[in-house]
């Protein structure tokens, strides 16, 4: 007979799979509800048969001691490397030509998404399930998606691993200390474009900073190591500029941004998508690790947490599932 599942996971991005993972070191068995077809959340990738795009998080840096192992550990397995882009800024008033300070950027290979599929084919999940509510009863959890329902069993512990304003609504009818904890954060949307070119574009950098305008970055996605396909750049455009323009039409963003993007150098593309990401950063990332109600079993963790970023998502998990898995011992033993 299998063991059971002990804890919910809503979310699997990159905090939930890392606190799956660390919950799995320890014995410990998680089931991950996500509401899309596979992980990795905003560490994304828009694949066709031509070309290749990340166009959610663009790179990921390290400077905690435990995700510098696990990076280790994915550059092993060949799902990450550095990415020695030429990076610059612009325009020239703010440093047009300045190179960025010295710092190693990762990378997944030969996809951004590759370390979450590669952490998510080692964990018990169940796709396309959108959590609509969650309840607490008799010291268990149990969770009702909108595509199959009251799921038949309960658990003993209980992670939302979400955006704040999603997190915020499950946790609504929910007496807990860390209820009000998603309020704190302001979460703030992105439009990306992914172009398209037959032949590589000439320009002085591989990605730059933009301080001016309605963008606020763009990159080669062919640079990075292991692409493969048609030459593609990302372009996405600055919170401030997103958050007032979430709720236009893609086409009108579009030549909003392809017009801005020619100010800077950028051909026009054969071809072009739009992404708006509803939930891309945190206006001020809370400083706060993770939330915890012992009393409850009741965890959050996420990007909006710990200080913000790939690597603050995955410490924010991994140390959330560690938090956990103790508190399930303690449970145990008595």
């Amino acid at each position: 007979m299998n063991t059971p599942h002990q804890v919910a996971i809503i979310g699997a991005g990159m905090a939930g799979l890392a606190c799956a993972q660390a919950l799995q070191a320890q014995g410990i068995r998680s089931l991950i509800f996500e509401k899309s077809r596979g992980p990795s959340g905003r560490m994304s990738t828009r694949r066709t048969d031509q070309w290749q795009c990340d166009h959610g998080a663009q790179y990921f840096t390290v400077r905690d001691a435990v995700f510098q192992a696990e990076v280790a550990r994915w550059q092993a397995a060949g799902l990450a490397a550095p990415w020695h882009g030429n990076i610059t800024i612009l325009p020239a008033h703010s440093g047009a030509g300045r190179h960025t300070q010295p710092v190693t950027r990762y990378v997944g290979v030969p996809h951004m998404t590759s370390p979450a599929h590669a952490l998510y084919a080692g964990l018990d999940h169940t796709d396309q399930s959108t959590v609509q509510s969650i309840r607490h009863d008799r010291g268990q959890w149990h969770i009702t998606t909108a595509e199959h329902g009251l799921h038949p069993a309960g658990f003993d512990a209980l992670v939302l691993a979400i955006p704040a304003p999603q997190a915020a609504r499950l946790l609504a009818t929910q007496d807990s200390p860390v209820a009000g904890l998603p309020a704190q954060a302001v979460m703030r949307g992105c439009w990306t474009l992914m172009l398209q070119y037959v032949a590589p574009v000439r320009m002085d950098f591989d990605a730059a900073f933009v301080n001016q305008g309605p963008i606020s970055w763009l990159a080669r996605n062919s640079s990075k190591p292991g692409r493969s396909g048609q030459e593609c750049w990302v372009v996405q455009a600055s919170p401030t500029w997103s958050e007032a323009h979430l709720g236009q039409e893609a086409a009108w963003v579009t030549t909003q941004l392809l017009e801005a993007a020619a100010l800077l150098g950028l051909p026009a593309p054969v071809s072009s998508t739009a992404h708006r990401w509803r939930y891309a950063d945190t206006e001020n990332a809370l400083s706060v690790q993770f939330g915890w109600d012992a009393d409850k079993a009741l965890g959050l963790c996420g990007d909006w947490l710990n200080g913000g970023r790939v690597e603050g998502a995955w410490t924010s998990g991994h140390a959330l599932g560690t938090q956990v898995a103790a508190a399930l011992r303690r449970k145990a033993a008595g």
